[in-house]
């Protein structure tokens, strides 16, 4: 049984979640893109070099890490609160079509936003996120149903 507390705290998280992603989508492209180079400066200093000619992919390689977790975060979130309300099936399905929506606006939110632009190219990569998020979900519920039949 699902306290009244629980909810409150689950749909908290996912409103807290979505202004997280707002906020991020927000910043100028200038300073998304110094916050990639700072990630690619960290890894240089952890003694993983990173030279000139390489940057750049991992520049990309971090931008579109960060999609793809944030919207596999994104669609943990909104099944844990869905999950309350409909059967695993349908909230998985929900819960990557939210994903999906959710990407999309973030993406047309982008394109008024200086040194940004809107990309399907990144809708696919946030709801791909969202769908390898679905698959880690049913991997734990099987294991976790295993466990319980187990004992």
């Amino acid at each position: 049984m699902i306290t009244k507390k629980k909810k409150i705290l689950r749909w908290l998280l996912l409103l807290s979640w979505l202004v997280v992603i707002f906020i991020m989508s927000q910043q100028p492209g200038e300073k998304s893109s110094s916050q990639s180079d700072f990630v690619v400066s960290l890894i240089s200093f952890i003694g993983i070099e990173v030279n000139d000619s390489f940057r750049e992919i991992a520049t990309l390689i971090i931008r579109k890490g960060a999609h793809f977790t944030e919207y596999l975060i994104l669609f943990i979130l909104v099944y844990r609160l869905i999950i309350l309300y409909m059967n695993r099936t349908q909230a998985k399905i929900v819960a990557v079509l939210f994903v999906f929506g959710y990407a999309c606006s973030d993406e047309f939110h982008q394109y008024f936003i200086q040194g940004r632009e809107a990309a399907f190219r990144d809708v696919m990569i946030d709801t791909s996120g969202g769908i390898i998020g679905s698959f880690i979900v049913m991997v734990w519920e099987k294991i976790k149903l295993k466990n319980t039949k187990s004992t």
